[in-house]
């Protein structure tokens, strides 16, 4: 059984094969497979999107003769409480597709300037959705929880890591070490969740 993950963002596919390896599985991508596929995120929810993710690429992969093959989708996005839970599941939409994270998270800032700080509440959120081969779904949710900085900081991570504030660790996501993120992310939560009931199925 090959597993493959529907992403097409080379962050979050690092990582995942990292998070996978630790359980010696050897995940897959659709650019490892030569292939290449965007499903229309038209969800209005982390799991309504995550669904259409996972099942339009298996459909798309068995058209492509793989058929023998567990598919993997996320969707994940940034709630701001202060903001009414934006950018949320349009994470990777808000202010437009093209425009700079480092414009997008100056924004989210900017938005919460005369925001006292215990109103600062914000979360990543990961919904991870899984589809056999005999069309069985697995879905796991996970959430990492802080504030929205006072400025960008950091250089690790990718997307709105650089804004999220893990009082925990006194650091934003993007000042974490690889290591620290895949341990606590939501990512990294919901991929160990997954792998935990994959197991389960196998045994």
């Amino acid at each position: 059984m090959r597993y493959v993950f529907a992403t097409n963002n080379p962050g979050k596919t690092r990582e995942l094969k990292a998070i996978f390896q630790e359980s010696g599985i050897d995940l897959l991508t659709l650019s490892d497979l030569n292939l290449s596929l965007s499903p229309d995120e038209t969800g209005t929810t982390f799991e309504e999107n995550a669904l259409i993710k996972a099942n339009e690429t298996a459909a798309f992969l068995r058209s492509h003769g793989h058929s023998n093959i567990v598919v993997l989708a996320d969707d994940s996005g940034l709630e701001v409480d202060a903001m009414d839970g934006r950018p949320g599941v349009d994470s990777a939409l808000f202010m437009g597709a093209e425009t700079p994270f480092e414009v997008r998270n100056t924004q989210i800032i900017q938005n919460l300037s005369n925001t006292p700080d215990e109103q600062r509440t914000a979360r990543f959120v990961c919904v991870i959705t899984c589809v056999f081969p005999n069309n069985e779904i697995l879905t796991t949710r996970a959430e990492l929880a802080g504030k929205v900085a006072l400025k960008i900081q950091g250089e690790n991570g990718f997307g709105y890591d650089p804004i999220l504030y893990v009082p925990a660790y006194g650091k934003t996501v993007a000042e974490l070490t690889s290591e620290e993120k895949n341990k606590i992310s939501h990512r990294g939560q919901a991929v160990r969740q997954i792998l935990e009931l994959l197991r389960d199925s196998e045994s």
